[in-house]
């Protein structure tokens, strides 16, 4: 253990996991600028670049040694007074997000506090005692609490000032993917102190360094579901998950124009000998994975989650009571996707039967109807009927739209290309397969029946 790391007991781990990302050294001038001690930063990143070492040296960072952990090379800088770890790896030897999240923690030295961010960030004046200043008023509520969210977002450029959002956010339920793994969205509040909630995000963690011991990363997930697995990990583990009221710092969504991991690592790289999986199929490892730990299937021989597995402060079931949501069953409270966005339940339910009797799955989704579609003769216009089926052919939803409806959204159309959005809800996770689509006039009866996949 660093003596100093003891010694010193405001001492911060930050964790950047950058891939190919011209935003990188931006993001650590912001960081080092505004931190109000930059002396007690020990970053570590997993750099996965094509770029020769000399790039932070050629940025002004200062080479202090080289070292080898867990058999990979790092180097040590200093910079703005801040002590840098950079291990080295080429963009093809990526194995994912949280590969690289994995390998950034392997440097944690027993610092007081930690950090995961995302490459592409930008930060308050003072963020760094603003954010241990808020984790110790937290302490009153809570014996660990962790401070996350989806930042708000900037832009980077000319008007990079400008661009910086002024809102906070919370994590909500989107849905259940097809794997029936919780996928995630965020929401703006207002409020005069941070907010409790259930979920984690992966582009912004803050709380002790003993969360790197107990709540790692798990390297074995790509991507896609990391966030639902550290949250329900960590709240197993003992963690209460606290969302910001005000911005502490900002993060770069989108990123069209810049390279990812899915656009390199596919079936072309695969077959040329660049990669050794393409994307996918680390994904559908991870999916694996993910779907085990959420109890959604038995775990396999040969494959052990360990140490990547729930805690034992508190079970998944209670977890699910506290976000409001059936993972077995794929369905949530009507309080989740209502209108107030629930997404933590303080009280646990009194009679489980009656909060599963609650609960529904929620299909939503946007389809595109061309003048065929709709129409049984050229301007012949009647009720369009739409039928949601599931795989087995099994009615879940109907609609009708009169000639009414069709002529306003006709009317709200270009070139007779409707849009329309479909949304309803069952009581268990029937995944919809397709759209049967039929129109019907008084004149000519049935017309053709379409069929889009859901």
């Amino acid at each position: 253990m660093n003596q100093g790391n003891m010694d010193n007991p405001a001492t911060i781990f930050i964790s950047i996991a950058s891939y190919r990302d011209s935003e990188l050294l931006p993001t650590l001038r912001d960081m080092l600028r505004h931190a109000a001690h930059p002396e007690n930063l020990r970053i570590a990143i997993c750099w996965q670049d094509s770029e020769m070492p000399e790039y932070f040296e050629q940025a002004g960072f200062e080479p202090q040694s080289c070292r080898v952990v867990k058999g990979h090379d790092v180097s040590m800088f200093r910079y703005h007074q801040a002590h840098i770890n950079v291990i080295s790896v080429h963009y093809y030897a990526s194995q994912g997000a949280c590969w690289a999240r994995s390998l950034a923690e392997t440097l944690f030295d027993n610092e007081r506090y930690f950090l995961q961010i995302d490459s592409h960030s930008r930060f308050i004046p003072a963020w760094d005692s603003e954010m241990i200043a808020m984790l110790q008023q937290l302490q009153a509520q809570s014996p660990l609490p962790v401070i996350s969210s989806y930042p708000p977002a900037y832009r980077p450029g000319d008007n990079e000032e400008e661009s910086k959002k002024t809102y906070v956010s919370r994590l909500i339920f989107r849905e259940y993917e097809a794997h029936g793994i919780p996928m995630l969205i965020s929401t703006p509040f207002e409020a005069q102190a941070p907010v409790r909630g259930s979920y984690l995000a992966g582009g912004f963690i803050f709380t002790f360094g003993d969360f790197v011991k107990a709540v790692p990363n798990d390297p074995l997930i790509f991507f896609a579901g990391e966030e639902i697995a550290m949250a329900v990990r960590a709240f197993t583990h003992g963690y209460d998950v606290y969302h910001p009221h005000k911005p502490l710092l900002w993060h770069f969504y989108q990123r069209e124009e810049h390279s990812k991991v899915w656009g390199d690592h596919n079936n072309e790289a695969k077959d040329e000998g660049k990669v050794e999986k393409a994307w996918w199929e680390r994904d559908s490892i991870a999916k694996k994975r993910i779907r085990t730990l959420l109890g959604l299937e038995e775990e396999e021989p040969g494959v052990d989650l360990a140490p990547y597995t729930l805690g034992h402060q508190r079970t998944l079931r209670q977890f699910e009571y506290q976000a409001g949501i059936c993972l077995q069953r794929g369905t949530v409270l009507p309080e989740v996707m209502g209108s107030e966005k629930i997404n933590f339940f303080a009280t646990p339910p009194a009679d489980e039967t009656e909060w599963l009797n609650r609960q529904f799955t929620y299909h939503k989704k946007s389809i595109t109807l061309n003048a065929p579609d709709y129409e049984i003769a050229e301007s012949e216009t009647g009720n369009l009927h739409l039928n949601v089926y599931n795989a087995q052919n099994m009615l879940l939803y109907k609609r009708t739209l009169d000639a009414t409806e069709l002529e306003t959204l006709r009317s709200k159309s270009a070139e007779n290309v409707l849009k329309l959005s479909l949304e309803f809800k069952t009581a268990s996770m029937a995944t919809p397969s397709v759209v049967r689509i039929c129109p019907w006039s008084d004149t000519s009866g049935w017309g053709k029946v379409t069929e889009k996949a859901w």
